[in-house]
């Protein structure tokens, strides 16, 4: 694999297209925290010749089982054969060229779940790795043969056969085996470059504070609280989050609450004043207010066209 300086020049954030896969490819599920694809049908949609996007608030895994591709990932390019992979954290703009004999998968995956799973993993520089773009050969030239790399390729093989909603804990598998494709990113990524930990205790602080809102949301605490619960300055906090993670650290706390609304909305019957309740908001007319300002829809109209989504 060769990587050098990207050639052409970086375009501004705003000239850079966001594509959500879950609303521009497969509508049947928008709202899914994982959705697994195969290279050959997400190229028949939009072509082997990627001009640069970006994935807001999503990871996406590329994995090239065979065939030759040319990766830019931010400021970097990448001319790598198959079987390689390259992972592109939220809010990283890239874009690649894949030949027309290139094979493999694409698993997108919405960076809360990226978070919730690496929860449970211990070595925080995996995390680390993480939050960064990364290119990966999985069997460079005359290397002998990874077992990381082999149990991955497995991985990636029974994904796509658990790619079927209507499977016996269909998510519960899914959530399992992304989880053990996290650990083999990381082992793989740590073995090509061990991460020199510098980071260590922003990472350390990121994930206390996800932890927090993950436990914390639904009380609509000021920052200020979890800053001082971390041991932190409001200001530092926001800069990890801004850095790690692309958003300040209020859309953050704004963004799970929205989550939350969204799959109360989908998955239960309970009115939507009495959801607002639950999500803490005592004023029916302001939990309205909120919900329409971060998704563009009323909550009653969600709702509405999420069920006749599934109806279709």
């Amino acid at each position: 694999m060769h990587s050098y300086p990207a050639a052409e020049d970086r375009q501004n954030r705003s000239d850079i297209p966001n594509i959500h896969i879950g609303e521009v490819y497969n509508q049947s599920y928008p709202d899914a925290d994982i959705h697994y694809e195969s290279l050959d049908k997400l190229a028949l949609f939009f072509g082997r010749n990627m001009s640069v996007h970006y994935h807001d608030r999503f990871y996406q895994l590329h994995v090239i089982l065979q065939g030759t591709v040319r990766v830019h990932l931010d400021e970097v390019s990448y001319s790598a054969q198959g079987p390689m992979f390259f992972l592109t954290p939220p809010t990283v703009p890239h874009s690649f060229l894949i030949d027309d004999k290139a094979t493999g998968h694409v698993i997108t995956v919405r960076q809360q779940l990226i978070w919730e799973l690496l929860g449970d993993i211990e070595q925080l520089h995996w995390q680390g790795i993480m939050n960064r773009p990364l290119c990966v050969e999985l069997k460079p030239s005359g290397a002998d043969e990874n077992p990381a790399a082999q149990r991955m390729l497995q991985l990636l093989v029974m994904m796509s056969s658990e790619n079927n909603p209507d499977n016996l804990l269909h998510n519960r598998a899914q959530r399992a085996l992304l989880q053990l494709l996290l650990i083999d990113i990381s082992r793989l990524a740590d073995q090509r470059s061990p991460q020199q930990n510098t980071q260590k205790e922003d990472i350390r602080i990121f994930h206390l504070f996800n932890n927090l809102i993950e436990s914390k949301f639904k009380l609509h605490l000021p920052l200020a609280v979890y800053a001082s619960e971390i041991g932190v300055t409001e200001a530092r906090l926001n800069s990890i989050c801004r850095r790690l993670a692309g958003l300040p650290s209020k859309r953050l706390i704004m963004d799970r609450i929205v989550q939350e609304a969204r799959r109360s909305l989908i998955f239960s019957n309970a009115p939507v004043t009495e959801i607002g309740y639950q999500l803490g908001f005592k004023d029916p007319a302001y939990f309205a207010r909120f919900f329409r300002r971060n998704t563009g829809v009323s909550a009653s109209n969600f709702r509405l066209q999420k069920k006749q989504n599934s109806i279709k």
